[in-house]
Parts: structure tokens; sequence; C-alpha cells
């Protein structure tokens, strides 16, 4: 049975909820010569305007988040989607970023770049485009955000 059609403003509530939640997604960038997708699933953290990533720093990831700029995220079940296109803000070597960010970053993900002994990146992820959909039924209407700014109030 199809649950019913959430509101805007229901969806974007339940939408920041798996950014406050939640703690892993899908992220999918792109090779800026041939264009090949990379795929990877990586640990976020969500301050309630950028979502920061780490990755190591000679990935595809890294590679790929550096020279184009450009990134989506894919967070929850596939029947409780919210799926975010997302410009990077700046990177910093995890050596180099301020403890009060990766001690925040280390307690949400259970995951600790700074404590490797390879190199890693930390990413500030903006979201650009969010939309959150569950069934065929919320297909029309599930853009929250466009252009960076949110379509429903608070």
């Amino acid at each position: 049975m199809t649950p019913p059609t959430r509101t805007r403003q229901q969806r974007k509530r339940d939408a920041l909820n798996r950014l406050v939640c939640d703690t892993d997604a899908w992220v999918a960038t792109a090779d800026a010569g041939s264009g090949t997708p990379y795929l990877v699933p990586l640990s976020f953290l969500w301050d309630g305007g950028i979502l920061l990533v780490a990755t190591p720093s000679s990935s595809p990831t890294s590679r790929n988040l550096q020279a184009t700029g450009k990134v989506r995220l894919g967070i929850g079940p596939t029947r409780d989607l919210v799926l975010i296109e997302a410009t990077v803000q700046g990177s910093v070597a995890a050596s180099e970023i301020p403890d009060v960010v990766g001690d925040a970053f280390a307690a949400k993900t259970g995951f600790d770049p700074r404590q490797l002994t390879g190199a890693y990146r930390y990413f500030r992820l903006r979201p650009q485009r969010v939309q959150a959909w569950r069934e065929a039924n919320e297909l029309e209407g599930r853009d929250l955000m466009r252009g960076g700014a949110w379509l429903a109030p608070d």
C-alpha cells in the first residue's frame, strides 16, 4: 500500500531529519576529462547548510571533486530518498581541519580521518538542489531546493 503524499513542508522536515540523523550517503562524481562516473559510500556531517565528507586525497572522488566541483549524494533507502546536487565550497587536508570540526565529524560518523596514516581531505559541499520522494505519488513536487534556496518555509 502506498503511503499518502507528504506536503513539501513535511518532506523538507523529513529530509532535514535524514541529514541530521543519517550517517552515510552514496556519493557520485565524474572524471572531468572522460566523464567516467564514480560512486562510493561516504560518511557525512551536516552543519545546517553544508555537508562535510572525507576521502583519501588520492582517490578518484577527491580528484573528481577538485577538478569539477560537482557532486550528487543519495541519502536513505530507495523508497525514502533524499537526492542532493551540491558544489564544492572548499577542501582541507585532514591535518589542517579545525579540531572542533574534526571532532564533530568523528563523533557523528564514528570515523576520524585525522587518526589515519594515509592522507585524507575533507570537502565542504553546499546543496544546490534537494529532492525527496518515497513513491511515484511523490514524484511531482519532489524538488525541495533549487539554486541553493529552499522552496518550502520552515
